[in-house]
């Protein structure tokens, strides 16, 4: 029996060796922040509520569109949305502050954190910040756990539930492969007619919000939200009011992955296949099966 049990440790401390000493791993995923990356200003004291962001989106992607007429349907704000996989984008409407304002109408979309939560979430490096700041998501890499949807603080990834076979991760991907990789702005940028939205780059951006701000103090609360919210992200709002009365979560400016990374990362650094760990805790039960019947 000593010998056997000899036998097995010694195949064990073989297969850990193996897998502690095998090529690390691809968890950490590839988080690139350029100075030059792109973005998008979305001015909401301009926004009309047309809904045909959400409708070039939609066309952008291949999803269902429908009829560009229904988007001026405006019974849809009766009740807030959020993007599913059926609409990587859409608007909401929420009352005015006071009486002598108007109520307001907000864009929401993936953030396209500087940090992403999803990226740092996800264990198989499907989801990567590209250098011009999109936020994408690979479908050969992923094995569909929904880590990212828990991440994210803002609450944006959504699974296609209805689907059985290859089911996708749903969300805004900044039109990444037909558009901003080659410099053009986004679908839903071109179609806005009130120029709500204006693309380019993030800094250049930033500087014209706040050249908005101060030029129009009346106009405009003294926050650019996305510019420091989770530690920077490239859709970038301004607003009448405060951001809490349009929707938008109390995020704080610290980056949302530095919680969960340490840990995330430490227990992913190697890749220790499943069938090796369950070896081991298989392991550990029969060497306590044989002492308990040795004892016998």
């Amino acid at each position: 029996m000593s010998q056997s049990r000899r036998s097995f440790l010694k195949a064990m401390g073989t297969v850990s060796l193996t897998a502690v000493g095998a090529k690390e791993s691809k968890a950490t995923p590839k988080n690139v922040v350029s100075d030059d990356r792109l973005g998008v200003l979305v001015d909401t004291t301009v926004c009309i509520g047309c809904r045909q962001c959400e409708y070039a989106c939609k066309v952008e992607h291949g999803l269902p569109a429908g009829n560009i007429d229904d988007y001026s349907d405006r019974s849809v704000f009766e009740t807030m949305r959020r993007p599913d996989h059926t609409a990587l984008t859409v608007v909401n409407e929420y009352p005015a502050e006071n009486s002598r304002q108007q109520s307001v109408t907000v864009k929401v979309q993936c953030m396209h954190c500087d940090h992403p939560a999803c990226v740092s979430a996800c264990i198989v490096g499907a989801f990567t910040k590209q250098e011009n700041g999109a936020v994408i998501w690979d479908e050969g890499r992923c094995i569909g756990c929904r880590y990212c949807m828990v991440a994210c603080p803002f609450q944006i990834p959504a699974f296609e539930f209805d689907k059985t076979i290859q089911p996708r991760i749903m969300k805004c991907d900044f039109c990444y492969e037909t558009r901003t990789s080659k410099g053009l702005p986004t679908a839903c940028v071109e179609a806005c007619p009130t120029e709500a939205l204006t693309f380019g780059k993030r800094y250049e951006l930033i500087q014209i919000a706040h050249e908005r701000i101060r030029k129009n103090p009346e106009r405009y609360i003294d926050h650019v939200f996305g510019e420091h919210e989770v530690g920077g992200t490239s859709w970038l709002y301004l607003g009448g009011q405060e951001f809490l009365r349009l929707g938008f979560p109390d995020v704080g400016t610290n980056p949302a992955p530095g919680a969960t990374e340490p840990i995330q990362h430490a227990i992913f650094k190697f890749f220790v296949p499943p069938v090796a760990l369950y070896a081991l805790l298989g392991g550990i039960m029969w060497l306590g099966k044989q002492s308990s019947e040795e004892e016998e």
